[in-house]
């Protein structure tokens, strides 16, 4: 009897914890580097989410959910070359900051092209694309366009200039509206200045921003970021009854933000802001938002990620509803839903293999840049790419294949077949931030003999950490980069379970955000180049392995 009781005790904690854990979703909802998250709905149950690709392509991912938690991507808003070219572009510019809206059957979407021709929008009668080419709005002079649909009028808003181009102080922006003719896709009006600095300008606020406009209560309501995309990130309300009138600004702002918290409390999340609000079909309401999570003060590699939280009403204000002042790493599911274990996982912690046996990458893959020609195949189970002198210091499309770090602790592997000529000519895996701040594991060629040397980038070109000869027989190759918060591990091996490490405890700061800057987080990427020679090789990538083990989420299950 008592192992009978013993048996049913542990069947129950074990249904409890089952239970407990379909009751909730994790943040962030989209692991690794999702910024700029904005939402829309269609009316009928659907939601769909778009964020920031900057130099990456295809760009501007769309994804999809019934329910706010189980989302799948469904498509890229920039998916042919002939719609955006990124040549030149430095990792960090080109695509900032989307927003995504809905009216009457069509869908929008407005984006800028920094260090481009600026402000644009692209239509679709489907999500999943595809959209229109862009049309751009030279009449629009900032960044982060969006659009609201009233009754008898579309107004864009968006992020500009001080006021006559006088900043009083460094960050002075003006959040600005003009009119909108939804079906020429035209400005109908001149601007007009919503906010001037921010919610109180005698505090010199800086870089309001990614303004969204909803009507509800009766009011207009007007979203704007404020204190720029890191720490002091914060989200600020204003509204007003009459759209033409001036908007008054909440008491309490801001309405999210976790700028105020002790920078050394245990698992931050910290730099939210940038929000979206959306109502679901029971009348419910949920904000998405960008927010980082540092390893150690203000340093990440994952990059600034999609979270999301309950809205709650205050006196006709809505109010990111936390729990408390931090931010969780889980909030209760929304009415009716239950967690789809089946979909491809977009956070928490997992495992994928891409096996490359079917014609086609998916859509969580990433080129740097507008590839103009197609320099990869799919050949016997391979994923064979082209050996080009394209070089990821460049600003030009090199031979790279990516997918974002997702996790603090993890690792990527990969199995390849490659045969240098020259020594110029390489192949591997990069942890890659910028064009100057790298580490390359790669097989190359020294003297006549394979090697295996792992490349730091840096301003003054590569810099080699570490190599070792290998037997010229060895095929395939496999090669991993172990990422543990501040460290990366290089590991290669003639066969599996046999990993040799090559070099160990690199600093994985280097690679941050706040060391290296820009807005991405690093992307694991396959990766061959012949360093600005000609070449007729090719490197073949039998799959590719990642998996994520955060410990946060291990202490939920």
């Amino acid at each position: 009897m008592k192992k009978i009781a013993l048996t049913l005790f542990i069947l129950c904690c074990s249904l409890s914890s089952i239970s407990q854990a379909q009751e909730y979703f994790q943040n962030p909802i989209l692991a690794g580097w999702y910024p700029d998250p904005a939402i829309t709905d269609d009316g009928n149950g659907n939601y769909y989410m778009v964020h920031s690709t900057f130099a990456f392509f295809p760009g501007i991912p769309v994804f999809h959910s019934t329910d706010l938690v189980n989302w799948e991507p469904i498509g890229n808003v920039i998916s042919r070359p002939e719609q955006l070219d990124l040549e030149g572009f430095g990792v960090s510019r080109a695509i900032f900051a989307p927003d995504i809206s809905y009216d009457n059957g069509t869908f929008y979407v407005t984006c800028t092209v920094v260090d481009g021709k600026g402000n644009f929008v692209v239509t679709a009668k489907d999500p999943a694309g595809p959209w229109s080419d862009p049309v751009y709005l030279p009449e629009v002079k900032g960044i982060d366009p969006g659009l609201f649909f009233d009754e008898n009028q579309t107004y864009l808003v968006y992020n500009s200039d001080a006021p006559n181009n006088e900043p009083q102080y460094s960050g002075h922006r003006t959040i600005r509206m003009v009119e909108f003719d939804k079906e020429k896709l035209q400005v109908t009006s001149g601007n007009r200045i919503l906010v001037n600095g921010g919610v109180d300008i005698s505090k010199k606020p800086v870089w309001a921003e990614g303004p969204r406009i909803y009507k509800e209560n009766g009011y207009y309501y007007l979203m704007t970021a404020e204190g720029g995309t890191a720490v002091n990130h914060s989200e600020m309300i204003y509204r007003t009854k009459d759209i033409d009138s001036d908007l008054i600004p909440y008491k309490e702002n801001p309405i999210l933000t976790q700028r105020h918290l002790d920078p050394n409390r245990e698992k931050p999340i910290t730099s939210a802001g940038h929000a979206d609000l959306v109502q679901t079909q029971n009348g419910d309401w949920y904000g998405v938002f960008l927010a980082v999570r540092p390893y150690e003060d203000d340093y990440y590699n994952t990059g600034r990620e999609t979270f999301m939280a309950p809205v709650k009403w205050v006196n006709e204000w809505p109010v990111f509803d936390l729990g408390g002042e931090n931010i969780k790493y889980q909030y209760p599911l929304p009415e009716g839903t239950h967690l789809n274990k089946n979909n491809f996982p977009l956070n928490g912690n997992f495992s994928f293999r891409k096996e490359f046996d079917k014609d086609s990458l998916g859509l969580s893959w990433l080129f740097l840049r507008t590839p103009k020609n197609r320099w990869y195949s799919f050949n016997n189970g391979a994923l064979k790419l082209k050996t080009r002198p394209e070089t990821i210091e460049g600003t030009s499309n090199p031979t790279f294949i990516g997918h974002r770090q997702q996790h603090l602790t993890g690792e990527a592997s990969i199995s390849l077949d490659f045969k240098p000529v020259s020594k110029n000519e390489s192949a591997g895996i990069v942890a890659f931030q910028n064009e100057s701040h790298y580490y390359y594991l790669n097989k190359s060629m020294e003297n006549g003999k394979s090697v295996v040397e792992l490349l730091q980038g840096t301003e003054d070109g590569n810099k080699v950490l570490a190599k070792t000869e290998i037997a010229n027989t060895v095929s395939p190759l496999l090669l991993k980069i172990e990422f543990n918060k501040d460290k990366y591990n290089f590991y290669y091996a003639s066969a599996p379970d046999e990993w040799k490490i090559l070099k160990k405890d690199i600093d994985a700061k280097y690679l941050s955000t706040k060391t290296a800057g820009g807005f991405v987080g690093v992307t694991l990427a396959m990766y061959t180049t012949s360093n600005g020679e000609k070449s007729d090789n090719s490197a073949s990538f039998n799959w590719f392995e990642y998996t994520g083990n955060d410990e946060i989420y291990n202490e939920m299950d």
